[in-house]
């Protein structure tokens, strides 16, 4: 299947979200929830200034569909390579075409990329990028006996693409009904912003998961122009417009008695006024020196780049941004597909950190992945199938990089974290990978079981960074 092809199903998920979640207006509208905006303006804590100089940013971005990460770092010593090629088959990359990693593990294996990853490998190697191997939705340690045993506490959902993606953004495994660690975390870093009228996180994929916390929800924008997307007034001389810019104003200046009527009037100029404020702060940015590829990732990291550039004109100390980059549910066509959609990460991720040492602040944004599961070992015949653990990677100049964090698994069917069908059990929980990330951005010790609550299952934040990967 052409990568540029999309069923009837992921057109109307991707229209909708474009023509909805990226709209200021519709955005809140959706969002409402008149009850929870005025309890939340109740526990508000007053705001703090702005910490000059301790300026932070994240930048999530979703794999959606699955990546094959095991055809995106593999292993180079013959010997761990020779299983990768029997478990792949005809889907295993030669050998003699992987990108070399500068990096040998404590057991001596070598890795290297898929041949589309250039910049990728260059990042790497100059310790800007690193790898976290075999990492998944856990709920607490699992072994393989649990699982064939039957014993095993298991998130809800495994291999669905709905409940795994879900549960990456939450990393709350056992349950449906959780709000995003994106949103939790804001909840309690909020008060960093001078600036409350933009949320601190912020969406270029529409409504998600991630973001939503009990207080915050995601500031949603578009990838062009100037990212906002609100109500237009009229100043033309036509008459009609004349009347028309004046039935919005009055709108907009209206006073209901009715609590729900006035909150949702509320809502809707508090919009039109973010947007504004938005809008101006990104049209003022200089244009980048760096130059942006022409595809949807690009454009949105470079809209991310442009307001990390009006972090002091839109008051913000602390972003939290959400991406996602969808098709890697490579059943079919796997190793064409696939790597056009590295290579397309791979630039994206390059002109954006080139970006951002442009904006002097390379040190103060971490980006990384997610996606909703890997995919299995063995092909289905000319593609892979709905997995479990995989590997991930985190860019920055505050990421310990040219490391690869965790351990790599062994790749033989049969082997002591195969579970069938060329399924992975993780060996890291997604709290792990996810605290560190949160410890960086400021998160203290005793917000974590708010943020995390699964978290003490794997790791006691106490006793340090869960991984290492973060220089905190």
């Amino acid at each position: 299947m052409s990568r540029n092809k999309i069923s009837r199903r992921q057109f109307l998920g991707t229209a909708s979200c474009a023509a909805v979640g990226t709209t200021t207006l519709l955005s809140s509208i959706l969002n409402l929830g008149a009850v929870n905006a005025l309890s939340a303006k109740a526990l508000r804590a007053p705001v703090r200034p702005l910490l000059t100089g301790n300026y932070k940013s994240m930048v999530c971005i979703l794999l959606g569909g699955g990546n094959d990460s095991y055809n995106m770092l593999v292993p180079r010593t013959s010997e761990q390579y020779n299983l990768y090629a029997a478990s792949r088959s005809n889907l295993a990359i030669p050998q003699n075409d992987l990108l070399p990693l500068n990096y040998t593990d404590n057991n001596g294996y070598q890795f290297g990329l898929n041949p589309a990853m250039l910049e990728v490998q260059e990042l790497f190697n100059s310790g800007k990028l690193a790898f976290i191997a075999n990492v998944g939705t856990l709920v607490e340690p699992t072994a393989k006996s649990q699982i064939i045993g039957g014993t095993a506490n298991l998130p809800l959902g495994l291999l669905s693409h709905s409940d795994q993606a879900y549960q990456w953004q939450t990393s709350v495994p056992q349950a449906r009904n959780a709000k995003g660690w994106g949103g939790r975390l804001a909840d309690i870093l909020m008060t960093l912003n001078e600036n409350q009228n933009v949320s601190m996180n912020i969406s270029l994929s529409g409504t998600n998961a991630f973001q939503v916390g009990n207080q915050v929800i995601e500031f949603a924008i578009q990838n062009f122009g100037a990212g906002s997307v609100g109500i237009q007034t009229f100043d033309f001389d036509d008459p009609f417009n004349q009347l028309l810019s004046s039935g919005i104003n009055n709108i907009f200046n209206q006073t209901y008695a009715d609590i729900f009527k006035q909150t949702y009037r509320d809502k809707i100029v508090n919009a039109q006024s973010t947007h504004e404020a938005f809008s101006s702060a990104i049209l003022a940015v200089p244009p980048f020196g760096t130059p942006f590829s022409d595809n949807g990732l690009s454009q949105s990291l470079q809209m991310i780049a442009k307001s990390i550039a009006a972090r002091e004109t839109l008051g913000h100390d602390r972003q939290i941004y959400f991406v996602t980059f969808n098709g890697w549910d490579h059943h079919d066509e796997l190793t064409n597909n696939q790597a056009l959609m590295l290579g397309t990460l791979s630039s994206a991720l390059n002109e954006f950190q080139s970006a951002l040492e442009e904006l002097n602040v390379a040190d103060c944004v971490t980006t990384f992945t997610i996606s909703d599961f890997a995919r299995t070992l063995i092909s289905n015949g000319n593609g892979t199938d709905h997995a479990w653990g995989g590997h991930c990677l985190v860019m920055g100049d505050s990421v310990n990089g040219g490391q690869i964090y965790g351990t790599y698994p062994q790749l033989d069917l049969g082997g002591p974290l195969e579970l069938g069908g060329g399924i992975l059990l993780p060996t890291l929980s997604t709290d792990q990978y996810f605290a560190e990330l949160a410890m960086w951005f400021g998160l203290s010790n005793s917000d974590f079981p708010y943020v995390f609550p699964n978290l003490l299952n794997f790791h006691d934040i106490n006793n340090g960074q869960p991984l290492g990967f973060m220089n905190i």
